[in-house]
């Protein structure tokens, strides 16, 4: 039976990562490409803060083939969905109708995944849905991968905690209530080694570097509040 062609999702960190490594040994899937989505001006991954070349560097290392969508700077969620349906209507005119996504638990995130989707006619895959957090980060962790904390929420870590690579020590030592994947933002990683991988991908570390985020959070009656949040960069180069 042929193998279905699909698309990956990819951020560059592990659940990118581990999610195409369960969709690989599934048997099922034919991998076409990887595709990562930059800010078009600063050409790095959005929260994630990764460079471009790396992400080049892990598709390299990878073996697969990279798609690149640059998201204008203007950062709207119409200018994202407007590069997104532009994408999937390219690879679905290529003959691929499925994409692949790391999603572990996040139900409005994947239902709004599915609804875009569904009006192209194409299907989201999702190999580590619903998966347990921490068996899933320790099973990535014990598989062999290799990634480091590129990102994390200040009021969650200290700066000593960033620019480390995950290993179940660090998993340990989580503040409570922050979830050992990172799924609801807390953290975010770039992935540089494991069993996917042809070679390691080679990087420098930067500085650490705090940055602050304003935004407005709409409450469940429809008034608006004022938000601000923080992150640690470990810069990559």
């Amino acid at each position: 039976m042929p193998k279905i062609p699909i698309t990956v999702s990819w951020s560059g960190g592990k659940d990118s990562a581990y999610a195409l490594f369960k969709l690989l040994t599934s048997g099922e899937y034919k991998v076409k490409s990887l595709h990562t989505v930059f800010d078009a001006e600063l050409k790095r991954v959005g929260l994630h803060g990764v460079p471009e070349h790396l992400i080049e560097a892990q598709a390299l290392a990878l073996d697969i083939p990279l798609e690149k969508i640059y998201l204008p700077k203007d950062d709207s969620h119409q200018s994202y969905e407007e590069v997104i349906r532009k994408f999937c209507e390219l690879q679905k005119s290529a003959g691929i109708e499925h994409v692949m996504y790391g999603d572990i638990f996040l139900e409005d995130l994947k239902a709004y995944r599915d609804k875009q989707l569904s009006s192209m006619r194409m299907q989201g895959v999702y190999p580590i849905w619903k998966m347990n957090t921490l068996e899933l980060v320790r099973q990535f962790i014990d598989d062999g991968f290799k990634t480091t904390v590129c990102a994390a929420n200040t009021a969650m870590f200290n700066k000593t905690q960033v620019g480390k690579t995950i290993d179940h020590e660090w998993i340990d030592h989580l503040r409570e209530g922050v979830d050992p994947c990172g799924e609801n933002g807390e953290f975010h990683s770039f992935v540089y080694d494991g069993p996917l991988f042809r070679t390691k991908v080679d990087f420098r570390k930067g500085g650490i570097v705090e940055k602050h985020y304003e935004y407005n959070k709409r409450e469940d009656d429809g008034s608006v509040t004022p938000m601000r949040s923080g992150f640690w960069f470990q810069e990559l180069l």
